[in-house]
């Protein structure tokens, strides 16, 4: 039998947990070492690239016009007018606007749809390829190669299961984003008539802050739970309920791990809108291809999440196995 303390410093030599920085050292030296993964996942994430480009030109001209479409929302009371001088004496009327309903309200729908079904059913098909070739070769030792990638890269058991849980992602990822114009919208009408803008300005940064940052944390259970879907074979309620069992202690991490893709993401997509590339053509292309990568490299480090949550918990069960056994010696 092995004494206490042995029985210690094996645990401690077990427990080597990944932080955030090294979940993405391992993520972006896997990326970088794998030639053919590079080109396997470029290939494959073609057709959301495409589709991407189109979506982020009208996403980002709604973007730019944003306060004009604000002005146009019901709650809304301009407080400008033309004023114009003729023979019965001064007279004002409206400015010249365009219609919400006419001019913006179809744009919203084509992109609300687009988001929520073309651009995620590729985004999810590039997603279940690329976390199930990393996992192959993560696992096995021998070399594969891009032929034998391609011909490993579809299983429709996979992706029809991953798809049942995308959808109750969706739902509550949808949830989550209505409650962002919901608050503005609500703190604008509680506090417009007040003047207060210093404090309507802090109450809606604390809940954007708060509503963003259950967001992030449950991004991380999410992205999980896709790869549980594809790693395991668990789908929809069943593999949300094992990753947030795996998550639990570890919320911290999966937040800032899913803070640096957003804030990646938020950092491209604001710098295009300020250079115009939606104007230009070529920047959008560089914009979407840089943020394919990022994309990549987010499902391969939920992927490396997964392990590392998944070690922790079986170590947690060893410990508290260790500690029964000697309760029982002593």
């Amino acid at each position: 039998m092995k004494s206490v303390s042995n029985m210690e410093s094996e645990r401690e030599e077990v427990k080597q947990n990944l932080g955030v920085l090294d979940i993405l050292n391992e993520a972006v030296t896997f990326y970088v070492t794998n030639i053919n993964f590079i080109i396997f996942t470029s290939l494959t994430s073609l057709p959301f690239f495409l589709l991407m480009v189109y979506f982020e030109i009208s996403f980002q001209k709604i973007m730019v016009e944003a306060p004009q479409i604000i002005s146009l929302l019901p709650f809304f009371e301009p407080n400008y007018a033309y004023v114009y001088l003729s023979e019965s004496g001064y007279s004002y009327i409206d400015p010249p606007r365009k219609s919400f309903r006419n001019d913006y309200l179809p744009v919203l729908i084509q992109l609300g749809f687009i988001y929520l079904v073309p651009l995620h059913v590729l985004e999810l098909c590039s997603a279940v390829i690329t976390m199930d070739s990393a996992s192959k070769l993560k696992s096995e030792e021998s070399y594969i190669t891009l032929k034998d990638m391609f011909k490993s890269s579809i299983d429709m058991s996979i992706m029809k299961g991953t798809l049942i849980t995308s959808l109750y992602v969706v739902f509550w990822s949808t949830c989550f984003l209505i409650a962002f114009p919901w608050i503005l919208s609500n703190c604008y009408m509680l506090f417009r008539d007040f003047g207060y803008y210093i404090f309507f300005t802090v109450i809606c940064f604390v809940a954007f802050t708060k509503v963003l940052m259950a967001y992030l944390e449950w991004s991380g259970i999410w992205n999980m739970s896709f790869v549980i879907s594809v790693v395991e074979g668990i789908y929809g309620v069943g593999a949300i309920r094992v990753s947030y069992f795996l998550s639990r202690g570890n919320q911290k991490r999966g937040l800032v791990l899913m803070f640096v893709f957003f804030a990646l993401g938020v950092c491209l997509r604001l710098s295009c809108v300020s250079l115009e590339c939606y104007k230009r053509g070529y920047g959008i292309f560089v914009q979407i291809g840089v943020l394919t990568v990022v994309n990549t490299l987010k499902w391969v480090s939920s992927m490396i999440y997964f392990y590392d949550c998944k070690e922790r918990k079986m170590e947690k069960k060893v410990d508290e196995e260790s500690g029964k056994i000697l309760q029982n010696d002593s």
